[in-house]
């Protein structure tokens, strides 16, 4: 317990402490109240005294306004001076226009030296103080001009009034306080403006000015007027020109003023005169110099980054259009800062969307960020761009090689009618292939004799580097390029010739020694070889067959041959040699750019031949080679296959095809063997609805039991089974004929082309509820014949963009890929997906167009009895010289047309092609059966049927015929009873022959196959 004092004690220092601490706090509250008052009163006193000084220079406005009184230059400055005390934007933005219309009237007075308000910079107590307050002045047109829209009609008049201020104190040429005896003052008042002008270039003036021009051009049509765009590109120039064209200003001016949109194309339509200051001072030639530099071009189009720097580009290509002699004489500078800033370009390229990339109407997707404000300006853009592959450009360019000519000119090669059989090897066709002159194949072979590191080498080379880096910068304007680069019908020609003398030896050799050497001559080479290879795969795509085989323009068919057997040695070389097994990158794009070129030659060999027999075989790769290399599983037997399947002629290919659906069977099971039997399916078929039960009854089968084995059994129209076993024969017969009624055009799942009636996916084919599904079946049932090595007979956002004359022909192009490919996209989809699930992709990689076309269809050629009549078996007693059979083969041979034998085909095997390669590969083999009976037996009751669904059935031999006697055998349609299987023929030989026999036609709805027999 404390005791009463102490208690006492402690609660007097409480006490004191308390009042201490509360005296301290009221003093505090004195200091704060009178910091506030005197705060307050500042700033009431402050207000109170902008408010007079604004009343001051309104009232001075006001009455300069009503022209009352004109004001001294004295008195502007004065109240300048006030209003730049207090001035702040929002508040004073209408008295600081006013101020300006002040000054630049005093400017304008006539003979009054004390109004003029440049005159104040004569006296020697205001010189500096006038020229920071003009400098101010400046700057604060300079920040207003930053804020105005040029679409607005009162900022539009706001813009001059700034960029009037600015043109004439940045320039003595209107001072009238100048002229007469004020002439000897004008280097001291250059000297003032030259100050002006830097202190503006310190604060940013350059970035306001590109703002402003931004602004007023980045459009389709400028809100720039004449006047304006004059002003704010003369303000731009001053600089530079004072600087007398230095590194430090060029840099600036290359930044922000040539990389605003079009602004050349504006100023060559609203200002031209500007362009001929630029012409005057030789600024293209400057530019050059400075930006071939690869430090100050790196850095330039740092700053700008990958849109602005399309900008500078277009604006430097169109500079360089105007002015063809700078470019004569500077086509080394030009070419390498251009290829610099695609360069610089290219590597934020992207071939893919992801979530660092933007979209770009030119440069595609992005990894930088793109500036949409440029969007309605990239058409003008694009049009600058178009000078980079303009006939005059490329012949500036290209001058080295276009000036020289081909030794002999050779006139256009007579026409040449496609034959029907897409083959063009008409004899006179070969002869001018290889009997030219030998001044023609001189130009033609790689000859060689060009040193690589020469002058004319390397500066063809840099614009190959120019153009190929363009064509994989510029991703979506690539077939502009591409078009321009082949519009002059000898450049390709002549670039051909050059790439055939470089080189001591020249053509393969040298390319394929740089493929190993990673200098940077190899890859300027290499690019040279890329870029002939995508102009001239460009150039040929889009010629028709007239200009191709008829007016040769361009390339003569000798030169395609050269060219060919060329690229075809080139990428074999490269696959071979285990080059392209792990390319990527360039070497990867020259691959695809040699191998795409390369194959559009040999498609269009394959529709109509140019290149004489055998010219796509390599002679030195033997296929039993190739096929030791595939059973190894070798990366580069399988490139073969992928990429240059021609190379192996078509009958290994074919074989080899076999072989691996062979494989694929005997691992699925599908093949008998002593020991198993394969899976069968059985269906029922009605032939007056074979589309639809085939449909019902396979559409549900597992890709596995699609590939197997499957008997079809038909009823005919009276609800019959039909007699006979189907041993592959039925099926077949199923197969093709279903297939017809699905390709008839009245079906509408199919429409034909007209003239030469090829089938195409009908794109009203949706009428059919199940269209996909049905067109998937189709491609199904296509795969399975070809599985089962079948023919068959297959020919019976820019709405608000309207269409110019110069979008015309890319309006054509993409209403075409419509029609073609995005109206039937997916009905095409779903016959490939079908056709897919039987016969893999890579099965067929190794067969052109026509090849697989005659895979799936057969040979268009007639059948051929000779080699039917050497693979034929003969049973029963028959033999090759029989005389039944030798009466059977000279009725075949003369008294049958070509359709006719077609349709005796389809009877005794059930398809009216021959096999591809020949009757030595139709499984099982054609047979021709002899069953005797004796003489006291009674005649068949049936007439002959097809194949296996006579095989037992007897028949009398034939004791003797008049050998002079012809059999006349009128070919009818196949009986519907009997049903197709192995294709034997069993000759009922009491029927067949007798004395002036005849046959009767049948009729029967139920095929469009024929059956020949005899009259009983």
């Amino acid at each position: 317990m404390f005791t009463v004092s102490q208690t006492s004690r402690a609660w007097f220092i409480d006490r004191t402490r308390q009042a201490r601490e509360e005296r301290l706090v009221q003093k505090e509250r004195e200091r704060a109240a009178v910091e506030i008052q005197a705060y307050v009163r500042s700033f009431l006193c402050r207000r109170q005294l902008h408010r007079d000084i604004r009343r001051e220079i309104d009232e001075f406005l006001k009455g300069d306004d009503s022209g009352s009184n004109k004001g001294s230059a004295l008195c502007i400055f004065k109240t300048t001076r006030k209003l730049l005390f207090l001035f702040r934007i929002k508040e004073d933005n209408e008295r600081f226009e006013k101020l300006c219309r002040c000054i630049l009237s005093s400017m304008d007075a006539e003979n009054e030296p004390k109004v003029w308000y440049v005159s104040l910079a004569l006296s020697k107590d205001l010189t500096l103080l006038w020229i920071k307050q003009i400098k101010s002045i400046l700057w604060y047109c300079c920040e207003f001009l930053e804020q105005l829209k040029p679409e607005i009609l009162q900022d539009s008049k706001l813009i001059t009034l700034y960029l009037t201020m600015l043109v004439t104190f940045t320039d003595t040429s209107t001072w009238k306080i100048l002229r007469g005896k004020g002439e000897s003052l004008r280097l001291a008042m250059n000297h003032i403006c030259a100050n002006i002008m830097g202190h503006l270039n310190q604060c940013g003036f350059y970035s306001v000015l590109r703002v402003l021009l931004t602004r007023g051009l980045a459009r389709s049509r400028p809100c720039l007027s004449k006047g304006t765009l004059t002003a704010a590109f003369s303000l731009a120039l001053r600089p530079v020109i004072a600087a007398q064209f230095s590194d430090n200003l060029i840099r600036p001016f290359l930044i922000h003023i040539m990389s605003v949109p079009a602004l050349v194309t504006h100023l060559s339509t609203v200002t031209p005169e500007r362009l001929t200051v630029l012409e005057s001072h030789d600024m293209l030639r400057k530019f050059i110099i400075f930006l071939r530099d690869e430090d100050r071009c790196h850095d330039i189009c740092e700053n700008l980054e990958g849109c602005h720097t399309l900008c500078l580009m277009g604006n430097i290509l169109q500079l360089g259009s105007l002015s063809p002699q700078v470019l004569e004489e500077e086509t080394d500078g030009f070419v390498s800062l251009l290829t610099q800033m695609l360069c610089y370009c290219q590597k934020y390229v992207s071939q893919k969307k992801s979530n660092l990339t933007h979209w770009h109407p030119v440069l595609g997707w992005f990894s930088q960020s793109v500036d949409y404000g440029l969007n309605e300006s990239m058409y003008l853009i694009t049009k600058q761009l178009q000078f980079l592959w303009g006939v005059p450009l490329i012949r500036t360019f290209f001058s080295d090689i276009l000036s020289k000519k081909l030794l002999e000119h050779q006139e256009p090669a007579p026409a040449q009618p496609a034959s029907p059989q897409n083959v063009l090897p008409v004899k006179s066709l070969l002869k001018r292939a290889f009997q030219k002159s030998a001044s023609v194949r001189n130009i033609l072979r790689p000859v060689g004799g060009k040193r690589v590191d020469s002058a004319e080498v390397q500066k063809v080379c840099d614009i190959c580097v120019l153009y190929q880096t363009s064509l994989t910068t510029l991703t979506q304007i690539r077939l502009q390029i591409l078009t321009g680069l082949t519009y002059l019908d000898d450049l390709l020609p002549k670039l051909w010739a050059f790439i055939c003398e470089l080189g001591p030896h020249g053509g393969l050799k040298l390319f394929l020694e740089c493929l190993n050497n990673d200098t940077e001559e190899s890859k300027q080479l290499l690019a040279m070889l890329m870029l002939f290879c995508d102009c001239s795969r460009h150039l040929i795509t889009i010629l028709d067959d007239i200009e191709v085989y008829e007016e040769q323009i361009s390339f003569k068919l000798e030169e395609l041959v050269t060219i060919s057997s060329f690229l075809n040695s080139f990428v074999f070389k490269m696959i071979w040699d285990g080059i392209v097994e792990n390319a990527k990158g360039e070497t990867l794009e020259l691959f695809q750019s040699v191998h795409g070129w390369l194959m559009v030659l040999y498609e269009r060999d394959c529709r109509r031949r140019f290149a004489p027999e055998d010219h796509w075989l390599r002679k030195d790769l033997k296929p039993s080679v190739l096929f030791q290399e595939l059973d190894k599983d070798r990366k580069r037997a399988q490139l073969i296959l992928q990429y240059i399947p021609h190379v192996i002629p078509h009958k290994n290919r074919v074989l080899l095809f076999r072989n691996m659906v062979t494989k694929e069977k005997e691992k699925l099971g599908l093949v008998e063997t002593s020991s198993a039997s394969p899976h069968v399916t059985h269906i029922t078929i009605r032939r007056s609805r074979m589309l639809e039960d085939g449909y019902e009854q396979l559409r549900q089968l597992s890709q596995h039991a699609m590939k197997g084995v499957i008997r079809v059994k038909f009823v005919n129209d009276l609800g019959v089974d039909e007699a006979g076993i189907d041993q592959d024969g039925v099926f077949k017969e199923f197969l093709e004929e279903m297939i017809k009624r699905v390709f008839d055009p009245a079906l509408n799942l199919f429409k034909t082309t007209s003239g030469d009636e090829r089938l195409y996916p009908s794109p009203t084919s949706y009428i059919h509820e199940n269209y996909l599904q049905l067109f998937e079946f189709v491609g199904k049932m296509l795969g399975k014949a070809v599985y089962e090595l079948v023919c068959h007979e297959l020919i019976p956002g820019g709405k608000t963009i309207p269409v110019t004359n110069e979008n015309k022909i890319s309006y054509i192009h993409l209403m075409a890929h419509f029609r073609m490919h995005t109206q039937i996209k997916n009905q095409t989809a779903a016959l490939i997906s079908g056709f897919r699930s039987i016969i893999k992709p890579e099965w067929i990689r190794m067969f052109s167009t026509p090849e697989l076309q005659r895979l799936i269809s057969g040979d268009n050629a007639e059948i051929d009895l000779d080699d039917l009549k050497k693979h034929t078996v003969y049973y029963g007693g028959f033999h090759g010289s029989h005389r039944v059979i030798i009466w059977l083969w000279d009725i075949l041979a003369s008294d049958f047309t070509p359709e006719e034998r077609a349709m005796f085909l389809k009877f005794v095997t059930s398809c009216s092609r021959p096999p591809l390669l020949g009757f030595a590969y139709l499984k099982p083999p054609f047979s021709i059966r002899c069953v005797e009976v004796s003489d006291d037996q009674k005649p068949l009751p049936r007439k002959p049927g097809p194949s296996a669904a006579q095989r037992g059935r007897g028949a009398p031999e034939v004791q003797g015929a008049a050998p002079t006697e012809k059999l006349h055998v009128p070919c009818c349609s196949l009986p519907s009873e009997p049903s197709l299987a192995d294709p034997v023929l069993c000759i009922h030989i009491g029927a067949l022959v007798r004395e002036k026999s005849s046959l009767i036609p049948r009729s029967s709805s139920s095929s469009s196959c024929t059956d020949c027999y005899p009259e009983q």
